[in-house]
C-alpha cells in the first residue's frame, strides 16, 4: 500500500514536471524562433486567459468549503490591499520630502 507521503511526493514531482516542462519548451521555442515572422497570437492568448479565469471561477464555485470561507478571506484581502495602498502613499510622500527635487 502506498503511503500518504509517497503520494504527496509523487504529486509534487508531477506538478513540477507539468509546470516546468511547458515553460522550458516555450522558452526554447521562443528563443529559436525569435527572428522569424510569426502570426499574431494575441486573440488566442486572450481566449485562453478567459478560459483559465472561467475554470478558476468554476473551481471556486464548486468548492463548498471555499465558498463558506470566502467572506473572511475577502475581508482579509481587502484590508491587506487598503493598507498596502495607504502605506505606499505615505512612503512616496515621505520619500519626496527626503529627496527634494527641483
Amino acid at each position: 500500500m502506498e503511503t500518504i507521503k509517497g503520494r504527496i511526493a509523487l504529486f509534487n514531482l508531477l506538478t513540477l514536471v507539468y509546470l516546468i516542462v511547458p515553460l522550458i519548451v516555450g522558452v526554447l521555442s521562443g528563443y529559436l524562433l525569435r527572428d522569424r515572422k510569426l502570426p499574431k497570437t494575441e486573440k488566442a492568448a486572450f481566449a485562453i486567459v478567459i478560459i483559465l479565469i472561467f475554470s478558476l471561477g468554476f473551481g471556486i464555485g464548486s468548492n463548498n468549503e471555499l465558498l463558506a470561507a470566502l467572506p473572511q478571506v475577502g475581508a482579509q484581502g481587502l484590508v491587506i490591499a487598503v493598507l498596502a495602498i495607504l502605506f505606499s502613499i505615505v512612503f512616496v510622500k515621505a520619500g519626496k520630502k527626503l529627496v527634494h527635487t527641483t
